[in-house]
């Protein structure tokens, strides 16, 4: 059976997944917004306009207004792959977020998040 390509999935039916799984965890909405904030740059009310829009979970990288250039400062695994040896340059950015909103469901403070 081939595999999705999480590039071509819709934002609106990914994002909802990784704010779901940080709201299990006893986190909030705001703060998933908040860590995808400080790593692609859109605001709040972007990412409430996209997740109502036909963007591509890729596009919505491709076009981030503002990757922050601490990013390459997430380190650690996710589901099994260290994230900074990714290859594929949007792969990476996606494991980024994926990182992040792993280490908020795991109840890390949001400065230790944020790169502070």
């Amino acid at each position: 059976m081939p595999r999705t390509d999480v590039t071509q999935l819709p934002f609106a039916k990914l994002y909802p997944l990784l704010v779901n799984k940080a709201v299990k965890k006893g986190r909030t909405r705001e703060e998933v917004d908040q860590v995808t904030a400080w790593l692609t740059g859109y605001a709040s009310s972007d990412l409430a306009r996209l997740e109502q829009s036909a963007i591509s979970y890729g596009d919505f990288f491709q076009y981030a207004p503002a990757m922050n250039p601490r990013r390459t400062l997430i380190t650690g695994k996710v589901c099994g792959v260290r994230v900074e040896e990714v290859q594929d340059p949007l792969m990476r950015e996606i494991r980024y977020l994926d990182k992040l909103v792993d280490e908020l469901a795991r109840g890390r403070p949001l400065e230790q998040i944020l790169r502070k």
